[in-house]
């Protein structure tokens, strides 16, 4: 755990060590995963036994356990995601599991995540994807626009597919890839919004017509962590004021003349006049757990996507009690 000083990266360097000693492997092989109360040491005595048990299990069972479930914390729900695509004739295989439902926010915070594939890909390039789908897809991500100290997302590629190894970022093999690992990210990250602490609304966040993607990202942001606008929907309360003055004070100068807001399907706001709409119709309709906000500012070709919830008296009580 983060602030654990000399000791914390001893007790990291033991666990990779039990480890590669269990899977004669090399310790530089291992990578440690953690996420905890800053400051508090692990209790590394079970850690030990737990990896003993652990490498047992791998050695003598074909599947290794639900991988997604023991990573949980506070979260409710298991997250993963997996799809199939060809690379010529050969099939390709992605899948994904992660854990992460409080102080999210850009830059993933308090979330770990691992995406496999069987393809065979240079490891420059995967790096490259990497970097790329976690910037439009778990970097999209915000829960309470509050960041922790422990997190990490890594990507692995076995090769054994036996596809051809893709080793320039260009090309249909690369396009194909891309898009199935994005498919993959894209669900994770939803499934961390979905499952937010206290949550009872998944919203999604559509913003359009800026210069760029940047400054539409910079616009989703602001809605997506704007306590006003997540009481709202928390209330099913069609304030769409909160929206636009949220989108407002972005920092991004779009003409208000020119912005339009869809709410559920239910336009509210458009070209800088509000629009008539029955409350309790637009209330009933918030009340399902998907919300979409869709604002278009422009017509510029900018575009971008966030996933969040709401804020509700549950995310209180998680995490007032969290340390005690």
């Amino acid at each position: 755990n983060a602030c654990t000083g000399k000791q914390g990266t001893a007790d990291a360097k033991r666990m990779a060590e039990l480890v590669a000693e269990g899977l004669r492997c090399k310790s530089e092989e291992v990578l440690v995963f953690s996420t905890g109360i800053i400051g508090r040491k692990l209790p590394m005595e079970k850690v030990e036994a737990g990896i003993e048990r652990a490498v047992g299990f791998v050695k003598e069972q074909d599947n290794t356990g639900d991988f997604a479930r023991g990573i949980m914390t506070t979260d409710l729900v298991p997250k993963t995601a997996a799809t199939r695509f060809e690379l010529g004739k050969t099939p390709v295989h992605v899948s994904g599991a992660c854990k992460g439902s409080g102080m999210i926010a850009p830059n993933m915070a308090t979330m770990l995540g691992v995406v496999v594939t069987d393809c065979a890909v240079a490891p420059a390039v995967l790096q490259k994807l990497c970097l790329e789908i976690i910037g439009d897809t778990f970097n999209c991500v915000t829960v309470d626009g509050d960041t922790s100290t422990n997190d990490s997302v890594v990507f692995l590629a076995s090769g054994r597919a036996g596809n051809k190894s893709i080793s320039a970022a260009s090309g249909p093999d690369y396009e194909a890839l891309r898009l199935g690992l994005h498919s993959v990210c894209d669900s994770l990250s939803r499934q961390i919004a979905a499952d937010g602490e206290g949550a009872t609304h998944t919203i999604t966040v559509y913003v359009g017509g800026t210069k760029n993607d940047a400054d539409a990202k910079k616009i989703a942001r602001t809605i997506a962590e704007s306590p006003l606008v997540k009481t709202a929907i928390a209330g099913n309360d069609p304030n769409w004021g909160r929206v636009l003055a949220a989108a407002g004070r972005a920092g991004v100068a779009f003409d208000p003349d020119e912005a339009s807001l869809t709410v559920n399907n239910h336009e509210l706001f458009r070209e800088g006049q509000p629009l008539p709409f029955d409350k309790p119709t637009v209330a009933q309709a918030l009340k399902p757990r998907d919300t979409s906000i869709v604002l278009l500012v422009g017509s510029g070709p900018g575009r971008a996507k966030f996933y969040t919830c709401d804020l509700t008296h549950g995310y209180i009580t998680i995490n007032a009690e969290y340390h005690t």
